[in-house]
């Protein structure tokens, strides 16, 4: 691959001090769609792309694996040298990693389907009989950080939660940004405006690369780097629009 730009003779400059390391370095994700999942058996998605676009800059070849949404965030916590993406940046997260990002900026709100009755305040999410989402994560977490006790945390992934509310066996979901609503309504072929987004933004957040505390400065630099130069030719975004997607609001 050819580099031409100052950003990437920085890269090399960087990365020259760092390879007798490279190969140990072993980067995870999971399963959540439209930014990184599996589809006909090859790993994908909007930050996945992203990820290795930065490796093709900086010459890495790391291994990259698919892996259940806890044990993920466990061998983060628990391995040498591992990256993960994506990741929201909390603050209970903050002085655990190193950060590099933001790659995009997302929010989650609630949905119901349009021929219910409009669901549109706080007060009365709190007061539904029932809201589904996922088993376990970052958003049945907050959403019992919030006072939530209406909780059916039965759904195992994603698509469960669209299949329970198509069927009947729902009101209420609460699991995925809007983006990946959207990528989930075209994988079940759900017709538009069937959903409706409830107006009420449950969460905001940047998604990130998080590495391992232990992880070379150097490395983490050089992927910020790649990052940015990735933002400036507009590569990040002509990525990120390619996995935008609309649906009922």
């Amino acid at each position: 691959m050819r580099h031409s730009t100052p950003a990437a003779a920085l890269l090399c400059l960087l990365l020259g001090t760092v390879d007798a390391g490279a190969e140990e370095y072993q980067v995870i994700t999971e399963e959540w769609a439209p930014y990184n999942y599996q589809e006909n058996n090859q790993l994908t998605g909007m930050t996945t792309e992203i990820v290795r676009a930065i490796m093709a800059l900086t010459g890495n070849d790391f291994e990259v694996l698919l892996q259940p949404s806890m044990r993920a965030t466990q061998v983060l916590k628990t391995r040498p040298k591992t990256i993960m993406y994506s990741l929201f940046r909390t603050p209970e997260r903050e002085p655990l990693y190193k950060w590099v990002g933001p790659i995009v900026e997302e929010s989650i709100h609630p949905y119901q389907l349009a021929s219910t009755p409009p669901v549109n305040s706080l007060e009365q999410l709190l007061r539904a009989p029932q809201i589904t989402t996922r088993h376990a994560g970052l958003v049945p977490q907050m959403l019992q950080s919030l006072g939530f006790n209406n909780l059916d945390k039965s759904a195992t992934e994603s698509k469960l939660l669209y299949r329970m509310l198509l069927a009947g066996r729902t009101n209420i979901i609460i699991g995925d940004t809007d983006a990946g609503v959207a990528y989930y309504s075209r994988q079940l072929n759900i017709a538009p405006g069937t959903l409706r987004r409830i107006p009420i933004e449950l969460y905001r957040s940047s998604l990130y690369i998080a590495f391992s505390p232990d992880s070379d400065d150097e490395v983490v630099a050089a992927w910020a780097s790649a990052l940015e130069q990735l933002r400036r030719s507009g590569e990040l975004e002509r990525i990120q629009r390619r996995y935008e997607g609309a649906v009922g609001q």
